[in-house]
């Protein structure tokens, strides 16, 4: 290597930085030993910020653009420096590049359940996740509240932060806005958006800007679901009326399509009184002017069977049986009865035995 390649070596006279990732937030650019040339070029693409460092203080900032590196336009590092006016000698700093584009779908959500008092639905456990943005805002801050020495800095090492801190941010906010959870998904818009202005402060102190919160969905247990659901359903058909008459009518279409399980005689009957049944609903009720009452049910009387002598008689009705030969010591029987009782022993036939004097007692030896 000869002279003037070991000087050149020595010096930097461009200063620049080619980001081929989609991650990196900020890149401390490499010089090494190596010194910086009074009037090197520093290049600033659009979308990037340069920052100068002078042992560990922020110096001089620089927007997009081309610029010569002088002490005219080096101010805070040349107060820091102590350099004259007019200092032409090469200096060592530290040059920090930073990506101020929107880093975008930045992923969020809840790792458990979270536990909220719905106003209609009681306690409900529910977990929700969707997407940010952010972008740099103050890359000085960023620079002394995260970056440090770090020289290649990237959204995964502050992601899993703001993360947490969004998931507790709704969690909060859900629990105080007293929105039903059946209106959420006509609010994630409005919910992402004071969910990110309430974050704000908190991500600014590390020279963030939070731009979007994106709510994608919001999910309740698979058995709260299937409730809501069967109660959308009954909704839909408006009332339990109408919801007699789809289910009488889902029977007949099971009936018909199967007609040879089953016994077909008791299917076809069933069919026939549910058909009745959605005729009867179907019909207009009768008017308030004229109502007319239903009949009354129909009076059944207790079959009674009895066995004096060993002969059984009937059936009797109840009033029946003394005048065919009920006596205390006579067996009787009734549907309901597991066999047949002494007469004597039935509460029922209390009152006609009252009438009827009891057996005389047997004769003295």
């Amino acid at each position: 290597m000869g002279l003037f390649d070991k000087i050149r070596g020595e010096f930097i006279d461009i200063i620049q930085w080619l980001d081929n990732t989609n991650d990196t937030i900020a890149y401390r650019f490499e010089r090494h030993q190596n010194e910086i040339k009074q009037g090197a070029k520093l290049t600033v693409r659009p979308g990037q910020i340069a920052v100068f460092v002078n042992e560990g203080q922020v110096a001089d900032v620089f927007d997009p653009g081309m610029h010569e590196l002088y002490t005219r336009n080096l101010p805070v590092l040349s107060t820091l420096k102590g350099w004259p006016y007019g200092f032409n000698s090469p200096f060592k700093a530290e040059v920090y590049f930073f990506n101020t584009k929107i880093f975008t779908n930045l992923k969020w959500g809840t790792a458990n359940p979270v536990i909220i008092r719905d106003p209609e639905l009681g306690p409900v456990r529910m977990r929700a996740f969707g997407t940010y943005n952010i972008k740099v805002s103050h890359p000085e801050q960023l620079l002394k509240q995260l970056i440090s020495t770090d020289g290649l800095f990237q959204v995964d090492e502050i992601s899993e932060q703001l993360r947490n801190t969004i998931v507790s941010a709704f969690a909060n906010w859900v629990g105080n806005s007293r929105v039903p959870l059946l209106d959420f998904a006509a609010n994630y818009t409005q919910m992402g958006e004071q969910i990110r202005i309430a974050l704000q402060p908190n991500i600014q102190q590390f020279g963030l800007e939070l731009t979007q919160i994106l709510i994608e969905n919001i999910s309740m247990p698979p058995e709260v679901e299937a409730a809501l659901d069967k109660r959308a359903s009954i909704g839909l058909l408006g009332n339990m009326q109408q919801y007699t008459q789809y289910q009488a009518a889902n029977a007949i279409e099971a009936s018909a399509n199967n007609p040879s399980g089953g016994n077909q005689a008791l299917e076809l009957g069933m069919g026939m009184a549910m058909g009745q049944q959605m005729t009867n609903m179907m019909q207009p009720p009768a008017s308030p002017a004229s109502p007319t009452p239903p009949p009354p049910p129909p009076i059944t009387q207790t079959q009674w069977y009895i066995a004096p002598n060993g002969q059984q008689l009937g059936p009797f009705e109840l009033h029946q049986l003394l005048q065919n030969g009920l006596t205390h010591q006579v067996m009787v029987w009734r549907a309901g009865f597991d066999g047949w009782k002494l007469a004597s022993q039935v509460p029922e036939l209390a009152s006609l035995l009252a009438t009827v004097p009891p057996p005389p007692p047997p004769a003295a030896a």
